[in-house]
């Protein structure tokens, strides 16, 4: 059970990177248009292609994170119950 409870910790703390990484890399994003200047496009474009990818994984690890959290919550609830269940 702790060896879940760990597997779980490392999930969460994978998130908290991705949500680090992402706010790194957001900062250096303008929502401002600038046509004349190739080269700032082109690097707000990479910068986006870079959002994209921390955006697509920060989602499916926060989603695998609950779910395992979840699970992990109902089987400590389960062997609470079948342990009170037991005569001593």
């Amino acid at each position: 059970m702790t060896a879940l409870v760990v597997l779980w910790c490392l999930l969460a703390v994978a998130v908290l990177v991705l949500a680090v990484m992402r706010k790194m890399t957001a900062k250096d994003e303008s929502d401002v248009i600038h046509p004349d200047d190739k080269a700032f496009a082109e690097r707000q474009a990479a910068i986006a292609a870079r959002l994209e990818k921390i955006d697509k994984w920060g989602k499916i690890l926060t989603a695998v994170a609950a779910v395992f959290g979840l699970c992990l919550c109902a089987l400590y609830l389960y062997n609470g119950w079948s342990e009170s269940q037991t005569i001593h």
